[in-house]
């Protein structure tokens, strides 16, 4: 009896993956075809998203629509990367891929220190208002409507916020920031997509534009 139980478990568990899976799909594509050009690859990247949402402890993941958008940026911009290498043409940092809470905690770690450190460079390359719409867009799969009530800018300012971001991770743009700024942007990031807490997030970003927009020159506020 507690086998067949526990398989009816398993059944049920995939079920509702694949459920939360298919529901926000096509946005998936979307994302992978913006950030690749080619629909055979973003599909491809959508099929690895799958396989990778069913091996993941999804009982963890507070907010699976972000935690699948996260996962597809990073796989992604990974093939990305891999073909502006091969062609001598740099990406740029993008958004990692999340830690995944159930593997092993040494994994863990090194998982979290790279989105710090991609982090870091997102956040020295972007201005305050460019990096609130790029990760609210990219990585949270935000309308442009909602990020242009969080920041204050109009919904074609968002577009050619997150136009320019990309374009911005290409280059060697580098503005130093403070410590106490990293890591509570690392925290906010990390929350919101383990746990789907996004207000936290979006009162940071916002805060950090509302702030910069104060200071001449684009300057951040430690």
């Amino acid at each position: 009896m507690s086998i067949l139980l526990g398989e009816r478990d398993r059944a049920g568990s995939l079920d509702r993956a694949a459920a939360a899976f298919v529901e926000v799909r096509g946005r998936l594509f979307g994302i992978a075809h913006r950030t690749l050009a080619d629909p055979a690859e973003a599909e491809d990247v959508v099929q690895e998203t799958w396989l990778r949402w069913q091996r993941t402890e999804r009982s963890e993941i507070g907010n699976p629509a972000a935690f699948l958008a996260l996962i597809t940026t990073r796989l992604a911009l990974n093939i990305a990367r891999s073909a502006r290498v091969r062609s001598v043409t740099p990406l740029g940092a993008g958004l990692p891929e999340p830690v995944d809470p159930g593997a092993d905690p040494a994994v863990g770690v090194e998982r979290e220190e790279a989105l710090g450190h991609a982090l870091l460079m997102l956040v020295e390359k972007l201005t305050p208002a460019q990096r609130a719409a790029y990760v609210l867009r990219e990585a949270f799969v935000y309308p442009y409507e909602r990020i242009a009530e969080i920041i204050q800018v109009s919904p074609v300012c968002v577009r050619q916020l997150v136009s320019r971001g990309r374009r911005h991770l290409g280059t060697a743009r580098h503005e130093p920031i403070g410590a106490g700024e990293h890591r509570r942007l690392l925290a906010a990031f990390l929350d919101a997509a383990r746990k789907g807490n996004l207000v936290v997030l979006e009162e940071l970003l916002a805060a950090d534009v509302a702030g910069a927009s104060d200071h001449p020159a684009g300057s951040r506020a430690a």
